[in-house]
């Protein structure tokens, strides 16, 4: 098994994340997670990474848990473990407060599906597929599949995807809204590397703060979700991303969020020190 299973690398202001254990279909076995949960530190630690490209090599995007590894890792306590180390690299995965674009190649099946569903924007080539097979294990869907299924497409169809087996087709999957854009195979890597980047060139920050807020909508009143409005945009218009989106427009312009973020963070660091 190759030391490396996750690959990572800067392109701009883009952190790729690249599953690299193709001959095991990228499974998420204790060794991936752990590298998982590193790249998501080093995206959550630099300031210069204002957003993420996470794509997987090989024919399969992720091929869910380690079969192997469940036989021999099935008890309580074991499956207990796994599971509160899971929340050090997935919660922070999905709560990282910058745009996070998947690429799915190929197969998405059980927890990989739920890797997936994890993006800001998914983006899957034509040939893709989201398998669930949790049920035809014995196990409970994971890796916040019951978190994140219903809320893109809705109880019933979640409930019917999952109970009855099923998978989608990358098409399927567009029409459900479970992703952005489906495009041909081998435009998957760099259609999702010119979409992190549009993403980053825009107002990252803020970005992130709407992320944030908007994870809490369906367990929100209207009431109480107003006011967060309020609160994250006085936060959102004290920021200098939206003192260059403002003045760019007013002076019709591009707008330079990176090179404000840039020089506030600049700013920053000299008057710490």
């Amino acid at each position: 098994m190759p030391d490396t299973l996750v690959a990572t690398e800067r392109d701009g202001a883009v952190l790729i994340v690249k599953l690299v254990n193709a001959a095991s279909r990228n499974s998420l076995t204790m060794e991936m997670r752990q590298q998982l949960g590193a790249a998501v530190k080093q995206a959550e630690a630099d300031a210069a990474v204002r957003s993420v490209f996470l794509t997987g090599d090989g024919p399969t995007f992720c091929s869910g848990g380690d079969l192997h590894h469940l036989k021999t890792a099935c008890d309580p306590w074991p499956v207990h473990r796994r599971f509160r180390n899971l929340s050090r690299w997935l919660t922070p995965l999905i709560t990282l407060d910058k745009p996070v674009v998947i690429g799915v190649n190929g197969h998405a099946v059980g927890g990989g599906m739920g890797l997936a569903l994890t993006g800001d924007i998914v983006l899957a080539g034509e040939s893709a597929s989201f398998i669930s097979g949790f049920f035809r294990l014995g196990a409970i869907p994971d890796i916040s599949i019951m978190y994140h299924l219903p809320r893109l497409i809705g109880m019933a169809r979640a409930k019917k995807f999952l109970f009855e087996g099923q998978s989608f087709s990358a098409q399927q999957a567009a029409d459900l809204g479970l992703v952005s854009r489906v495009v041909p195979d081998a435009e998957l890597y760099a259609a999702g590397l010119k979409e992190a980047k549009r993403l980053a060139d825009g107002p990252a920050e803020v970005m992130g703060l709407a992320k944030t807020l908007m994870a809490r909508s369906f367990e929100t009143s209207l009431h109480d979700m107003m006011s967060f409005e309020g609160f994250g945009q006085a936060l959102a218009m004290s920021n200098p991303e939206f003192r260059e989106g403002l003045d760019a427009l007013i002076e019709r312009r591009p707008a330079d969020f990176i090179g404000a973020a840039s020089a506030s963070t600049q700013a920053s660091n000299g008057s710490a020190e």
